[in-house]
């Protein structure tokens, strides 16, 4: 892959991190994606053109609006910053390949269900449910194979649907959202039965880990919630990326 294409991709992907704020902010609010355009969400001036350039309008405007001064969340420059990261590394793993359109398509929903669930602790029905079919379509052509996918999406849903059932049954309480099922299924659909189980250990290990850290700073106790989604995100994004290679590494041993 030559250097001017990684690049290119890096640029497109900071176009569509752009896009992905805007996903970000509104779909939780159920507002329109098209309709009004881009705004200050304090003082609602519509945004000029040069306040919408991906990152430079953060950085020259220090992070506030123009016109309220009010703050500009540095969570937008770091979502451009991420999808520019993944266009460029699927570039560079897929190639210019079919695959790598269904990769970045999977990417954008990861990084879009990321951020809305560590904000707003949902996973949002408009994405991880056409996120299914899509995979699963996808898949009737691409890797995985539509087998592992569907094995994939109906195990990763059920189990974690059945991990939710036997935690109420013995806390009475809820444990784990159906928002987190949904998403795991979506996973299973895009990535099959392999990567979605080594997705969920990693997001496991990840979620305990933070949660430990947080138990022993004094910021949460073993009833904080923590965001599951955002983990599976991570995990979902290393197991598309190195997954294969992870899993032959584990079973070398054998």
């Amino acid at each position: 892959m030559s250097l001017p294409i990684v690049i290119a991709f890096a640029v497109a992907g900071l176009m569509f991190g752009s896009f992905l704020n805007v996903c970000i902010y509104r779909i939780p609010r159920r507002e329109s994606l098209h309709w009004p355009p881009s705004h200050c969400t304090s003082c609602l001036r519509r945004l000029a053109w040069f306040e919408n350039v991906p990152i430079v309008s953060w950085l020259v405007l220090r992070g506030r609006c123009r016109t309220c001064g009010a703050l500009i969340s540095p969570m937008y420059p770091a979502v451009e910053l991420a999808t520019a990261a993944v266009f460029a590394g699927g570039a560079l793993v897929y190639g210019l390949t079919p695959l790598l359109v269904v990769r970045l398509a999977f990417a954008c929903a990861l990084i879009v269900l990321f951020a809305i669930d560590l904000r707003h602790r949902i996973l949002p029905n408009v994405i991880t449910l056409p996120g299914i079919v899509a995979g699963f379509i996808a898949s009737l052509f691409l890797p995985p194979g539509w087998l592992s996918s569907l094995i994939g999406l109906l195990a990763g849903g059920g189990v974690l649907l059945a991990i939710a059932e036997v935690y109420y049954r013995t806390r009475g309480q809820e444990g784990l959202g159906m928002g987190d099922v949904k998403m795991l299924a979506m996973i299973g659909a895009f990535l099959g039965w392999q990567l979605m189980l080594l997705t969920l250990i990693l997001a496991s290990f990840a979620g305990s880990v933070i949660g430990v850290a947080m138990i022993a700073a004094g910021r949460g106790g073993m009833q904080a919630a923590l965001p599951f989604g955002t983990f599976l995100a991570l995990g979902a994004l290393v197991a598309a990326v190195a997954g294969d290679a992870m899993v032959a590494w584990y079973l070398s041993f054998y």
